[in-house]
């Protein structure tokens, strides 16, 4: 299935990918919300779309989890998706929206919070919630939504390591195993469903963005915080990952693990070995069983770089 994904395609300048590029635009109205599909008993997904169809793409991946209490939103798109998200809502349940969990502070995954009832408890990473109360920041962290009267959408609930929510059939695990793509990553478990939503932890299948200058990302940590979830995090079948245009497996999300460890080992042993950064990424090839993954060389230098400068190298 991940084989015929259409994987982002990443700026050649800056290294930066088309999302991010786009997030220092002013902001845009949300394309057409899709159709909603069911996942399992009560879970169901909706796809933000491909980040290069900029006149269609809707943001992030969101998932829609209908509890006894009400409905359970993980991430809201791009600004102006709000009205489309309450509607594909409304198309499988009459139940409130009454809270939304950002998997981080991001605008294509924050973006519609601000649309939403004035009643929806807002859930987030602490970490999460110091990005967005920033009083000055890059368009891609999205903390100029969050100021003056708009400060009421800030998340109200918010943890450390591990926060429980709800119980029983509805119960809701949270994890957050350290600084990744930002610094406030949560993965958003469903144990009932035996599913999961990673965030940008897990964009798709290709080499990750990872915001280190503006959200507190590390690409250091990002390969840590990878291999914490998968130690820790039992029980998953389905993982919907930030940008991925279907539900894909567990062990889509380990092979991806395994994709960026890889990645991560060749760059420190580059590190070691006192080779430049030019050295590192120019002579970098994923392994033959990464089929499908896009390597782009601006993402993989960038990456390379962020590494060097983590540990201490130029």
């Amino acid at each position: 299935m991940k084989r015929a994904v259409v994987l982002t395609v990443l700026m050649a300048v800056g290294g930066l990918s088309i999302a991010v590029a786009a997030s220092q635009q002013p902001a845009q109205t949300a394309a057409q919300v899709r159709e909603i599909q069911s996942i399992r008993a009560n879970l169901y997904f909706i796809s933000g779309g491909d980040t290069n169809a900029r006149q269609t793409w809707s943001g992030g991946n969101t998932l829609v989890w209908v509890t006894e209490r009400g409905v359970v939103l993980v991430d809201t798109m791009l600004p102006g998706a709000g009205p489309g998200l309450l509607e594909r809502v409304r198309s499988v349940t009459d139940k409130p929206v009454i809270m939304v969990i950002n998997t981080h502070t991001h605008f294509d995954h924050s973006g519609s919070n601000t649309e939403l009832p004035a009643t929806v408890e807002f859930v987030a990473h602490e970490g999460t919630r110091a990005n967005m109360a920033k009083a000055t920041c890059a368009p891609v962290t999205n903390c100029q939504a969050f100021q003056g009267a708009n400060a009421k959408y800030l998340p109200s609930r918010t943890y450390k390591d591990r926060l429980t929510l709800f119980s029983g059939r509805d119960q809701i695990e949270l994890y957050h195993f350290g600084r990744g793509h930002t610094s406030g990553d949560s993965f958003v478990v469903f144990p009932s469903v035996r599913a999961m939503h990673t965030g940008d932890m897990f964009q798709r299948f290709n080499m990750p963005f990872i915001d280190t200058q503006n959200s507190g990302g590390s690409a250091v940590e990002f390969n840590r915080t990878l291999q914490r979830a998968v130690s820790t995090i039992k029980n998953v079948d389905t993982v919907v990952g930030g940008h991925t245009p279907t539900p894909v497996t567990w062990n889509d999300f380990k092979e991806f693990t395994d994709f960026y460890s890889e990645f991560f080992v060749a760059v420190e042993a580059g590190v070691k070995a006192g080779q430049s950064v030019d050295q590192v990424a120019g002579g970098y090839r994923p392994a033959a069983r990464f089929v499908g993954y896009d390597a782009n060389p601006a993402q993989v230098k960038a990456n390379a770089q962020a590494i060097y400068d983590e540990l201490g190298n130029r």
